[in-house]
């Protein structure tokens, strides 16, 4: 298939001299042999010794969620991965340093379907007003539609709703609340992104991921503590992250791996987008909003 094809430039002599933590530039070229068609030699995997005392800890290497993914859905919140999308994950796992010039086209209207079914019934609505069980009436038009309009360049990001809620401190979190369309779209690239970037994240990594929970990071510190010797224990957190995350460097984390420029531009879309509170307008010069489907992800690529 066509679409399982992502075009690499480069040669084996630029991979080797490639610095090290870079991506590799890459030219579209649509209608040249594909990269991905061709044989790739599999890096080679750190031995026991240089596995981090975590990942031993656990008795296992990458989880099943690195290796494989489901192609159905089996509840409300999975997104089932399309064999296209299963081919950038085996070339992002074959080649650490590639970066994906064409991943726009994976955004078809079977994605937006199934990321459409991913979100909650029930979540309350972004500045548009328009609930889940509205969207669903005449849902194939509107999907068609929407998805003429993401590849057209004509798709808008609208501001999120700014609603806040109360902390245990007493503080109050605030939380932006997206539109339906643009939360639709957020997962259908949240689903491309989690191809290339589940097959990098280490097995001991358990933050925002599909399928993970912190009561798995639990677990997995405990087999850690009781079986490994354990000198002290380090308990940190980042104050305001989300709050504080520069728009800039969020987007220069994105390229060492996403080269296309229609996937940075929506995710430009989204973190320019600014929110509404009581009606007014304010843009966002810093910070991604709590609560939208796409910050998860972009919060996992800068920190990890």
């Amino acid at each position: 298939m066509h679409e399982n094809r992502e075009t690499s430039a480069s040669t084996g002599r630029e991979e080797r001299s490639s610095p090290a933590g870079e991506g590799r530039s890459r030219t579209a070229r649509m209608n040249d042999v594909e990269e991905s068609d061709r044989s790739v030699v599999p890096m080679s995997h750190p031995n026991k010794a240089e596995q981090s005392a975590a990942e031993v800890g656990e008795e296992r290497g990458r989880t099943k969620e690195n290796t494989s993914q489901s192609h159905t859905l089996s509840t409300q919140g999975e997104v089932g991965v399309s064999q296209g999308l299963q081919g950038v994950r085996q070339a992002a796992r074959e080649r650490k340093r590639e970066r994906f010039t064409a991943l726009l086209h994976h955004v078809n209207v079977d994605l937006l379907r199934e990321s459409f079914y991913a979100l909650k019934r029930k979540a309350a609505p972004g500045v548009d007003g328009v609930t889940w069980c509205e969207y669903e009436t005449g849902l194939e038009d509107r999907l068609i539609d929407l998805h003429s309009r993401v590849h057209r360049g004509a798709y808008r990001a609208q501001p999120s709703r700014r609603v806040y809620i109360p902390k245990a401190d007493g503080r109050q979190r605030p939380l932006g609340i997206a539109s339906l369309e643009d939360k639709i779209v957020q997962q259908a690239v949240v689903t491309i992104l989690n191809a290339i970037y589940e097959v990098d994240f280490k097995g001991f990594s358990y933050g925002f991921r599909p399928g993970r929970s912190p009561h798995q990071a639990l677990d997995a510190l405990n087999v850690g503590i009781c079986r490994k010797r354990v000198n002290w224990i380090l308990d940190a957190d980042i104050r305001g992250f989300f709050d504080n995350m520069s728009h800039e460097w969020t987007e220069k984390f994105v390229q060492h791996r996403v080269a296309d420029p229609r996937i940075h531009r929506l995710i430009h879309k989204w973190l320019k987008a600014g929110v509404s509170e009581e009606g007014e307008w304010a843009e966002t010069k810093v910070g991604t909003p709590q609560g939208a489907v796409i910050t998860p992800r972009t919060q996992k690529v800068t920190s990890s």
